[in-house]
């Protein structure tokens, strides 16, 4: 590995070259990270016109938005026909089931699917599944059997993050600081285990600091902005603020930007435009950026690989980088700050 400074440009080099070649033993044609890789299409032929449903956990989100520009350039590679939906916000799980069961009514014969519960969706894929319908699951895993998931290791990259807090807040003076936890929902497997990375790194780096509680915000922006804000008048001493997703992120950076002359330290999770201006501004330090877009990409792939009667990689994981002041303006990471976004309607 090189060095701290240099391991972020390296990482996500490699971890393009790792996924290209992966893919390029299942799939037609892969885009990632500004790149593409051509390769035999006999993993996915004779779906031309096949219906797949892709459906993300919001579509209020920036993040989802890529997952669906993503989804909607495989659909276009591929030939197959797509349905691009999902509820309004992360928390919306009834919607979600419905949307699934719309599937399965309509006779579609795959759905890529980014469950916003780990377990309440199992019994609506199950029926999807007896029904022969194909369903791969992206970023958050669900606990009942699928044709294949995509997602980052969250632990790793919580991980990642909590190495990189330790870090902030000991140039800060404060390696034995207060953090505060300010989630974006309860009862997704994608946080939790993104927190118990968190706590893993962070504590093995910095063993005398202290996290002192976790506030959430129901990926509300304007709670997640009061809870940051309370928790720093409550804690004049507070050194840093880990923020799950890129709500809490958004949330933590205004809340930080609205207090003159603070020294919080945040370390966020994804990227939207707002997270990317805080970074430029000092009121987000870092966030761990994931690939949405390679969701939606390979989701739509894998789904039409299983279809084609092809078994899909059960588990993929495309990983993810730390992004911070020092390399968020780095060309070869352009398309994972700023990915393509789908705001249209399929």
């Amino acid at each position: 590995m090189a060095s701290e400074r240099n391991s972020k440009g390296v990482t996500i080099t490699v971890i393009v070259a790792l996924v290209a070649l992966v893919i390029g033993l299942v799939a037609g044609r892969l885009i990632f990270g500004g790149q593409k890789a051509s390769t035999g299409a006999g993993a996915t032929t004779g779906v031309a016109g096949t219906q797949i449903d892709v459906i993300t956990k919001a579509t209020s989100s920036e993040f989802w938005q890529a997952m669906l520009a993503g989804s909607r350039a495989a659909g276009k590679d591929l030939g197959v026909n797509l349905k691009l939906t999902g509820p309004t916000a992360e928390t919306d799980i009834d919607p979600q089931v419905s949307m699934v069961e719309d599937s399965i009514t309509r006779g579609v014969k795959a759905i890529v699917l980014a469950a916003n519960s780990s377990t309440a969706l199992n019994s609506a894929i199950d029926q999807a599944r007896k029904a022969g319908i194909k369903v791969i699951t992206v970023d958050n895993a669900v606990t009942t059997t699928t044709d294949g998931f995509i997602g980052t290791d969250n632990i790793k990259a919580g991980e990642q993050a909590g190495a990189e807090m330790c870090k902030l807040i000991t140039a800060q003076g404060q390696a034995s600081g207060k953090v505060l936890h300010e989630s974006g929902a309860s009862g997704q497997q994608v946080l939790v285990d993104r927190f118990n990375g968190f706590q893993q790194g962070f504590m093995a780096a910095c063993p005398n600091a202290t996290i002192i509680a976790t506030q959430v915000n129901d990926n509300d922006l304007n709670k997640a902005v009061s809870q940051v804000t309370d928790t720093i008048t409550a804690n004049p001493d507070l050194a840093g603020v880990f923020a799950d997703n890129n709500t809490s992120g958004d949330g933590a950076a205004q809340a930080i930007g609205a207090i003159p002359g603070s020294k919080v330290q945040a370390v966020g999770f994804d990227s939207d435009t707002t997270e990317i201006a805080a970074i430029h501004a000092g009121t987000l330090q870092a966030t761990i950026i994931q690939n949405p877009f390679f969701f939606g990409y390979q989701g739509v792939v894998e789904a039409a690989m299983a279809v084609a009667g092809n078994q899909p990689p059960q588990k993929l994981d495309p990983g993810a980088v730390v992004v911070d002041k020092s390399n968020v303006d780095d060309p070869s990471l352009a398309t994972l700050v700023s990915p393509p976004l789908d705001k249209g309607d399929s």
